[in-house]
């Protein structure tokens, strides 16, 4: 999963928990990266920024330390898994607020026929297995 960005000059390679922290911080150590966990509210202790995303079932949202990446860092996100593509959009909402600078996402695995790749604002995506 980290292979197609070893030249990207990634900085910081951000996952949303759960599943994601096992490939973030996988990915994170083979490009020698920072690593900064996004988590559902009221997980991350300190200041946080926070956004709201519609799921298929209601609302969710998602939080990020303030001080979790400095303006300009080059940033991958990582999940294991993209579907509707909802928390990966509300994640990268969080890292452009902070004035990260988005470089691509990597997913695992892409479930193709729910879509998730447009909500991604035409942002590089890569998946190991699409399905």
């Amino acid at each position: 999963m980290s292979a197609p960005w070893r030249d990207q000059g990634i900085e910081v390679v951000v996952s949303m928990e759960a599943r994601g922290f096992i490939f973030g911080t996988a990915v994170a150590a083979a490009l020698a990266a920072g690593f900064v966990p996004v988590r559902k509210a009221g997980k991350l202790p300190w200041n946080t920024v926070s956004t709201t995303y519609r799921l298929e079932y209601g609302e969710d949202a998602l939080e990020i330390h303030r001080d979790a990446l400095a303006p300009g860092s080059r940033v991958l996100l990582v999940d294991d898994v993209i579907a509707t593509g909802g928390t990966a959009a509300a994640a990268l909402k969080l890292i452009e607020q902070l004035g990260g600078l988005v470089v691509g996402a990597q997913f695992l695995i892409e479930l193709v026929s729910l879509g998730g790749r447009a909500r991604l604002g035409g942002r590089e995506l890569k998946s190991v297995i699409a399905y």
